[in-house]
């Protein structure tokens, strides 16, 4: 698996997890009791934006930490060494 297709994964499942929470609270003020959402409905819609969060969170957190690191060693790294 190459690394584009893991982070396409992450992002469809994210924005998968969003729609499906937000169309359950939607789907929890419509039927009856109107106006009404039930706790399972606000657990899931939590889990739902939880794993959004996470699974976005987790690849810019990544992406981050990678780049320092790789200027902190293009900082030590020593110079051209043919002009030396």
């Amino acid at each position: 698996m190459t690394k584009d297709t893991r982070i396409d994964i992450q992002v469809f499942t994210a924005i998968g997890m969003l729609v499906a929470g937000v169309g359950l609270s939607i789907a929890g003020f419509i039927v009856p009791p109107t106006g009404e959402i039930a706790d399972s409905v606000l657990m899931f819609t939590a889990q739902c934006l939880v794993y959004a969060g996470s699974a976005l969170g987790i690849n810019v957190y990544i992406n981050s930490k990678f780049s320092d690191i790789k200027k902190q060693l293009t900082k030590t790294a020593p110079q051209d060494e043919t002009n030396q």
